[in-house]
């Protein structure tokens, strides 16, 4: 039996450990954790080991020789440049003539190889996929298999909205050589992206083993701490080296402890070791060899390599130890700290917890290190949300925070790019905004300062202008005492996840470019930028009938930011206003936010006692309204934006109209009798805006459910003043009063919730979700939405919160109580159900292309423009067509050029006469808005034709060519290359 370990990793999560060593050389409990993976080959029977190597190999090679101290047959193989997973193996595929074994050098496991192997027997699999389940399984790609286990389908590193699953692969597989066939020497490949999807493809049996025992993918440092505890608990079927004495207290030979020096277990002490008295040496701590801990010194749960000198009265709790440390005497370092090899740190230094020190550093006596020395310190979490980056102001949010902060988005830059600032008026969001600016210009990124601006008008700025992005700083909406920053793209919208990812990783580490003194970016003060919105907001074309109309309006600002620019708009426009609160004044503002119903209901009774056409309320960001009619009723979120939907399908037949998936399905309903079509979205902020801009010249609205509207044909993000005055607009329009215009929506009640939820427990549960509700209609754009009699529920896993959303549509508001009621207690059944077993649970079809039914990731289809991605791909036939409705038009000609639209067409969907019409389009050379209409025409005729919905028959799917409701293009923010 051969096995092949992949020794390549570089794990640069792991540093500073891994800066001298390659990943699978760090120690755990004083072993290289791959020399745990050659005692588990061993032990189940691998004579021969095939070893692939890139990264530091000379160490790796020095350190395992030819394998005869673990009585193994080690060979080599060096790469000159990574070639991926399933690459590296295809370079020793001579070496393979039968069943193989793949293991990972940097992972700590003791699972059963033997059961596996015969798994892989019984089913004459061309490879099995050792799996495992996870708590959370964001980090892992994610696997589903059918009720014989044959896999299905491949996810890796899901978001939760696409968690359906908490099994997950360990990169552990069991192959036949024959699979090695399909790959090329000398390409990249991985296992999972693209070696294991060809072989389901191509009909290959691929199967996954669920394995019992011990996993752990050492991936940070985190988990590297993680692991000594699983250990040294006993978790692990691995042997601890050294000899145990009485408490769980492993010790190496030569090894002298004094009488009275302190030991509690479980704790492992290396070889040659002195440990002087009054040394305390307490549980969890393990100490590598030829170390020395001298008087009254105190370790605790922190891992200590090889040649550590520990001095007097040194207290350190939680932190990881190169090699070659010195710790002068009372030095004190904190949980989480890491400390590199070769470093000094002088008599009585402070390490605060979580500082990283990089190796060959010298700390002076008496420094207090808070931050980290060439890498940064460990933000706890992810630093964005659903909406940027929140934390409590000049507390997480401080100032030398928020400039590196800056520094860290101008280093994802390119040298002399221009980003736009701006802010509101609250002090604490003046401080954070400079301090920002200072890292921006740091880094050579000039910044234009636009001071106090509403949010709207800050994108719109960045619409119209050359900068390559911007921020906003803020008070958080909902909390007084935190801070928000934004950070917005080139065209306004919020940055995607893979830029968040690039700020992240460069905050974290420091990775700063820094620039000489005449390098260091220039800060400019445009002016006249209110005035350019009020005249681009006054001039617009679909306002004209509002200087006819002569209504009468009660605004209420909120003592926010819209004061600085709607009134002298509305003075343009010819409106009656009457103002409150219209001033600045940020305390005040957060004040109103939180007493916000009783301020409505005294606008409402201003708007009647005034006899005025309506009323709104716009909160202090002008991002969000409410508007009261001129009967005095109060409408806001869901009712808000099913009024100004059905507006605007009324006035701009046939009209686009997209909303977050946990907007109200009455849309639908409206769209059908007026003719309009619905997009259906992703529930963050980023997926509307972005689907909103990318259709901006074919989709006229969209809106948020909590009263956040865009017409992007004029503004890329939230703008409540424009939303407002296109209420006006449409008014005059309609020639009827908002209370009259609002009977004509069908009657609906939304509800909304929130149940606690563990990182840990949200894949388990939303697969148990998803099992229970098999025989239920369900769609999973986001989250799973289930449809009821009359209703629908959908749960939705929070990104950045251990919290589940839960919202629920009924006819009315008790329904939807009881829909969302009932939901909730399933979710806390599923809470507290350990899992749901396989033997009880009826057969699960295996995934195939349909409506609604998403295709695997790997055979979606991406939709681009030359040399641009454009964020939106389709995983089933519902979403490519609701794409084509909206995408623009040099899109559709690049890819009908390129005959991708006719060949993913053909090979996913087994379409081929569908394909061969399109092919004739590129023929003919149809382009731009012709060649939109003629694919639609296409796809209408072909539903005709067959005149019927699809069926789960096979490999694929009839396409049923228009449903009765949309479905949104999912989104996807991971930058691709294009082919």
């Amino acid at each position: 039996m051969k096995a092949v370990v992949m020794g390549g990793g570089q794990g640069s999560r792991l540093r500073p450990l891994t800066c001298n060593r390659p990943k699978p050389l760090v120690p755990v409990c004083n072993k290289p954790v791959m020399e745990y993976a050659m005692e588990l080959l061993k032990r189940h029977g691998v004579e021969t080991v095939l070893v692939t190597l890139h990264y530091l190999a000379d160490e790796v090679t020095a350190h395992f020789g030819y394998g005869t101290d673990w009585g193994l047959r080690i060979l080599y193989h060096i790469e000159d440049e990574p070639l991926g997973t399933a690459g590296s193996v295809k370079n020793v595929e001579d070496q393979l003539t039968d069943t193989f074994l793949v293991i990972s050098g940097d992972a700590l496991t003791d699972f059963d190889l033997s059961a596996a192997l015969r798994f892989h027997k019984e089913k004459e699999a061309a490879a099995t996929v050792v799996l495992t389940r996870v708590e959370n399984p964001l980090e892992f790609g994610m696997v589903i298999t059918d009720e014989q286990q044959r896999i299905v389908r491949f996810l890796e590193k899901p978001t939760w909205g696409e968690v359906f699953s908490d099994t997950i692969n360990t990169g552990l597989y069991i192959l036949e050589p024959r699979i090695l066939e399909l790959m090329e020497c000398g390409k990249a490949y991985d296992f999972s992206k693209d070696l294991f999807p060809a072989l389901l493809q191509k009909g290959y049996p691929l199967f996954g083993y669920i394995a019992e025992g011990y996993w752990c993918d050492i991936g940070n440092l985190e988990q590297y701490h993680q692991a000594h505890l699983d250990m040294l608990s006993g978790r692990v079927n691995h042997k601890i080296p050294g000899e145990p004495l009485a408490d769980q207290i492993w010790v190496g030979r030569g090894t002298r402890i004094h009488p009275g020096a302190h030991l509690r277990g479980p704790a492992v002490i290396g070889r040659n070791c002195r440990i002087h008295e009054n040394a305390r040496i307490l549980d969890f701590t393990v100490i590598g060899d030829n170390c020395i801990v001298e008087e009254g010194a105190s370790l605790h749960r922190d891992v200590v390599w090889n040649n550590v000198f520990v001095g007097r009265n040194v207290r350190s709790a939680g932190a990881a130890i190169c090699r070659h440390v010195t710790l002068k005497a009372n030095v004190s370092v904190g949980t989480g700290a890491v400390i590199g090899d070769d470093v000094f740190v002088g008599e009585g230094a402070i390490l605060q917890p979580e500082v990283k020190v990089w190796p060959d550093k010298n700390i002076e006596a008496g420094a207090n290190v808070s931050l980290s020395l060439v890498w940064g310190r460990k933000w706890p979490g992810s630093l964005f949300g659903e909406n940027g980056l929140i934390g409590l102001g000049n507390i997480e949010i401080t100032p030398d925070f928020a400039m590196k902060l800056g520094a860290a988005y101008g280093a994802s830059l390119e040298k002399g790019a221009v980003i736009v600032g701006s802010r509101d008026s609250h002090a604490a969001s003046r401080m954070t905004n400079r301090a920002l600016v200072c890292g921006l210009v740091s880094v050579g990124v000039d910044v234009r300062d636009l001071r106090v601006i509403p949010n709207p008008i800050s994108r719109m700025v960045l619409k119209n202008t050359n900068a390559v992005g911007g921020l906003h700083c803020r008070v958080a909406r909902h909390d007084a005492r935190s801070l928000q920053i934004q950070f917005f793209d080139s065209r306004g919208v919020n940055i995607e996840k893979s830029v968040e990812r690039k700020i992240e990783n460069n905050f974290f580490r420091e990775d700063f470019r820094r620039t000489s003194m005449e390098e260091v970016g220039h800060i400019e003060f445009p002016s006249r930028t209110v005035e350019q919105y009020v005249e681009d907001f006054a001039n617009h074309p679909e306002l004209a009938h509002v200087r006819r109309a002569g209504f009468k309006v009660v605004i209420d600002y909120a003592y926010g930011n819209a004061s600085v620019a709607l009134p002298a708009v509305l003075g343009k426009l010819g409106c009656e206003t009457i103002s409150v609160n219209a001033f600045l004044d940020p305390l005040r503002a957060r004040e109103l936010y939180q007493a916000r119903d009783r301020s409505l209901r005294q606008l409402a009774d201003i708007v009647t006692t005034l006899h005025a056409d309506l009323g709104v309320m716009l909160d202090v960001d002008a991002e969000r309204m409410a508007v009261v009619d001129d009967q005095g009723r109060i409408l806001e979120g869901p009712e808000l934006l099913a009024l100004m939907a059905m507006l605007v399908f009324r006035q701009n037949r046939p009209a686009l109209v997209a909303a977050p998936v946990n907007g109200p399905s009455v849309l639908d309903q409206l769209a059908q009798e007026l003719e309009g079509r619905v997009i259906w979205t992703s529930t963050d902020p980023r997926s509307l805006m972005h689907t909103a801009t990318l259709g901006a010249e074919r989709i006229v609205f969209a809106g948020y459910p909590t009263g956040e509207l865009i017409f992007p044909a004029f503004s890329p993000g939230f703008d409540a003043m424009f939303a407002f005055a296109r209420l006006l607009a449409m008014m005059a329009s309609e020639k009827a009063p908002l209370s009259e215009m609002i009977g004509w929506i069908p009657p609906f009640a939304m509800a909304h919730q929130t149940l606690p939820c563990s990182f840990a427990q949200k894949g388990r549960v939303m697969r148990m979700l998803i099992e229970d509700s098999r025989d239920q209609q369900t769609e999973m754009i986001d989250g799973i939405k289930i449809f009821e009699e009359g209703g629908w529920t959908l749960v939705v896993p929070d990104r950045t919160r251990p919290i589940l959303g839960i919202w629920a549509e009924g006819l009315d508001r008790d329904q939807a109580e009881r829909l969302i009621d009932t939901q909730r207690q399933r979710l806390l059944a599923l809470l507290d159900r350990p899992s749901l077993a396989s033997e009880e649970a009826p057969p699960r079809p295996r995934l195939k292309p349909s409506m609604t039914v998403p295709l695997p990731e790997d055979r979606a289809f991406h939709f681009w423009t030359p040399g641009r991605y454009l964020g939106v791909r389709a995983r089933t036939w519902q979403e490519f067509l609701d794409t084509l409705h909206y995408i623009e038009p040099a899109s559709l000609s690049y890819h009908l050029e390129r005959g991708d639209f006719g060949n993913w067409v053909e090979y996913e969907l087994n379409e081929l006469e569908l394909a061969d019409r399109i092919r004739q389009l590129r023929t003919r050379g149809t382009k731009g808005e012709d060649l939109r209409a003629s694919l639609l025409r296409i796809f209408r005729g072909s539903d005709a034709a067959s005149g019927t919905a699809p069926e789960e028959t096979g490999a694929a799917a009839e396409p049923k060519l228009e449903p009765p409701a949309a479905s949104a293009a999912s989104l996807t923010s991971e930058p691709l290359e294009e082919s």
